[in-house]
């Protein structure tokens, strides 16, 4: 039985531990989620990651002798609020926050939508919408109605650790706001029938959270070194040749054109619980443009078109989801 590990290399470059004002954090999202079931088997799943679109097809066969309805669900990444929210969010939308469209056998499907806020572990959505709150502490209208209620009422909702104050001066005096700290989880979801002896192809796309950062900490001498170094090593497989290469491209480079990162998280851990591994996985990964680097954990990569690499493997189990990291020259990004 033959186990794809993501554990070989590409190319590579990293950021430094913290992230500053110029950086965005990545929110990590993957496949679809489902019930466990002996009866419905992966056959296949076709993977196409870039930094503007993630496309996932799968197909899935019903081995059994009866039809099976089961939940299929596609989690949405969890938004936590904060005072300087810093996470990469593609679409400006409160719901579907990833512009998630999905098709069964080509046919759309109309998914259900659940969103929950909580804080310190509690549910606090219907607290909240009986505010008339915005339940996406992404947006700035989230703000303006925290900021909008009356302020006998901001002490309770930092008390239930909901809302922290933010108090600054931006020139025209001090001001004091309220900045939402819940953490929003979103999911799809959609009953979905298996006929018996019959295959399904369930195809869904949406736009990646990609974290940035304005430069990158693999260029300097002592890159390495650190305990987060190592680590960020291991999350992308990182080898000694690229960051020879890295600091190459670095080199002469003009002030405004410095290498920045772009990172993307995709969850392949969900797909573990079908009936047995997958039968066939394939999965493109596109780095935008050929001077980008690009860097990812992979077994038998192979380079497929100016900007694609692409790898496949039989009777596939995801040990570990896969991280990809690309860098780009600042005004080629643009």
């Amino acid at each position: 039985m033959r186990r794809l590990a993501f554990l070989s290399v590409m190319l590579a470059a990293v950021a430094g531990p913290a992230l500053a004002n110029d950086s965005t954090a990545e929110l990590g999202a993957g496949g679809l989620v489902y019930v466990t079931t002996e009866a419905i088997a992966m056959t296949s799943e076709d993977l196409f990651i870039s930094m503007d679109e993630v496309r996932v097809r799968y197909t899935f066969e019903n081995k059994s002798d009866r039809d099976v309805t089961t939940l299929v669900a596609f989690p949405m990444p969890d938004i936590k609020g904060s005072l300087d929210f810093m996470e990469a969010v593609p679409v400006d939308d409160p719901v579907n926050f990833l512009g998630f469209r999905t098709t069964v056998d080509g046919k759309p499907v109309e998914a259900k939508v659940q969103q929950r806020a909580s804080a310190l572990g509690i549910d606090q959505t219907e607290f909240l919408t009986g505010l008339g709150i915005p339940l996406a502490p992404q947006l700035d209208a989230t703000r303006a109605a925290l900021d909008a209620l009356p302020q006998d009422q901001w002490q309770g909702l930092i008390d239930r650790g909901i809302a922290i104050p933010d108090e600054f001066d931006a020139g025209k005096g001090w001001e004091k706001h309220l900045a939402p700290n819940w953490m929003l989880s979103t999911a799809f979801y959609w009953e979905q029938v298996f006929p018996a002896g019959k295959t399904v192809i369930v195809e869904h796309s949406y736009h990646p959270s990609v974290g940035t950062t304005a430069g990158t900490s693999v260029t300097q001498p002592q890159f390495g070194t650190s305990d987060w170094d190592k680590q960020y090593k291991d999350r992308f497989c990182i080898e000694d040749s690229f960051i020879k290469g890295a600091r190459k491209a670095a080199a002469g480079r003009a002030e405004d054109d410095y290498l920045m990162e772009f990172r993307i998280e995709y969850i392949l851990k969900t797909a573990a619980n079908w009936a047995g591994g997958i039968d066939r996985f394939h999965v493109t990964i596109d780095k935008g443009k050929p001077g980008n680097l690009v860097s990812f954990c992979g077994t038998g990569v192979k380079k497929t078109g100016p900007t694609t690499f692409e790898m496949s493997a039989e009777n596939f189990y995801p040990e570990r989801d896969l991280d990809i990291l690309i860098l780009s020259g600042a005004k080629s990004a643009q």
